[in-house]
């Protein structure tokens, strides 16, 4: 079984005990059986048991996602979840919907400061207008949201899925609007009253199937993950109830180059419980009948940037954080090295997208028009 591991290695040009950055040293013979056994997870969780190391996982990970899928590699497993978890189980239900705050987003503020920068944006950068840092990419990402949706003093808006708030604050600060955001997560709801103070910005600790009011334009961003395919319906239905008039709903999400069962993946197991990334065929049958595209903007590969920027941020920060929480340990660690370089390698090898997806009411005759940005422009500020 060792062979068929070795071989993909090989195609991979990834040498066992090498000593290029995406060479493996292995300390544990064992790691062959686990990862023929359980495939990608197996891989993951033998990193963080510390049977291998890598220096530069994510192009570890790059060159193995050129090679093969570890999910086809198992069909059998993939599919035999995919029908238990996927069709007997709402993974994503109401009552599983505060489960990725609990375990994800409330491990502690200081760390996503630490990782994330002082506007605590955890969502992919726009990188693509020139920007030289992750702030630049950062402001870029949500100066471009906010030109995408059109928005002008006066306007209310509703972030569903708001994080820490930045794009709430941003939005306010620089267009002159009223936000509500809504999250699962009651650090995120403890941070944003902290620092949110003084600005027409509401965050509640509230699902969005609970949620009801009238706005003029509405924003998801990278929060459409979590919701899950048997949600999508439910998602779209109340974005669209939520849409005044000739309102722009934006949706910013991963995605996925092709349809999956919701198989368990090691970023599911340890990262984002019921986490599932959807595909083009899936977003686009959920607003059908329900919105009108009026774009769609993939710009995937600059999350592997902004997850390499995280990493760093991490990698530098950690010393200053390592056992100020019981659970910030040396696993810890490696658990949270693992996921930030090997997402970033998925992105770098295209494995993964990020669309923008400008949805409308239909209501309006005019054409609409992708707004150019580049880093130099100044914010429009209100």
């Amino acid at each position: 079984m060792s062979r068929v591991i070795l071989d993909i290695l090989d195609q991979a040009d990834i040498r066992v005990n090498g000593n290029r950055p995406w060479d493996m040293t292995v300390h544990n013979d064992r790691l062959w059986r686990r990862i023929f056994l359980y495939g990608s997870v197996g891989l993951g969780d033998a990193y963080m048991d510390g049977w291998w190391d890598c220096p530069a996982v994510d192009e570890f990970i790059h060159r193995i996602l050129e090679v093969v899928s570890w999910g086809r590699r198992h069909p059998w497993r993939v599919s035999l979840y995919g029908f238990l978890a996927g069709t007997l189980i709402n993974l994503q239900s109401l009552g599983r919907a505060f489960q990725v705050g609990e375990r994800h987003y409330d491990i502690g503020n200081d760390l996503y400061r630490l990782m994330l920068g002082e506007d605590m944006v955890y969502s992919c950068g726009y990188w693509q207008a020139g920007a030289r840092s992750l702030e630049e990419a950062q402001r870029d990402k949500l100066e471009l949201v906010c030109r995408k949706l059109g928005l002008k003093p006066g306007m209310r808006v509703l972030d569903i899925g708001c994080g820490w708030g930045s794009f709430c604050k941003y939005a306010a600060e620089q267009y002159g609007v009223e936000a509500v955001g809504i999250t699962i997560s009651k650090e995120q709801v403890r941070y944003a009253e902290e620092h949110l103070v003084g600005l027409p910005v509401e965050i509640r600790l509230q699902d969005y199937r609970t949620y009801d009011g009238i706005f003029d334009a509405i924003v998801s961003i990278g929060m459409f993950e979590h919701v899950g395919a048997k949600n999508y319906g439910k998602f779209m239905d109340v974005s669209r109830c939520s849409l005044r008039g000739e309102g722009t709903f934006l949706l910013h999400t991963i995605g996925a180059n092709e349809t999956h069962p919701p198989v368990r993946s090691w970023v599911t197991k340890h990262i984002f419980p019921n986490g599932y990334i959807p595909s083009i065929r899936q977003v686009g049958t959920s607003v059908e009948n329900r919105f009108v595209v009026e774009d769609l903007h993939n710009f995937g590969p600059d999350y592997a940037l902004t997850l390499m920027a995280w990493y760093e941020n991490f990698e530098r920060g950690w010393p200053r954080l390592k056992g100020t929480q019981h659970m910030y340990t040396d696993r810890f660690y490696r658990m949270w090295r693992y996921y930030l370089l090997s997402c970033a390698g998925a992105f770098r090898a295209r494995d993964l997208q990020v669309w923008q997806w400008v949805l409308s009411t239909g209501a309006s005759a005019s054409t609409y028009n992708r707004p150019a940005l580049n880093s130099q422009d100044a914010p429009v500020a209100f």
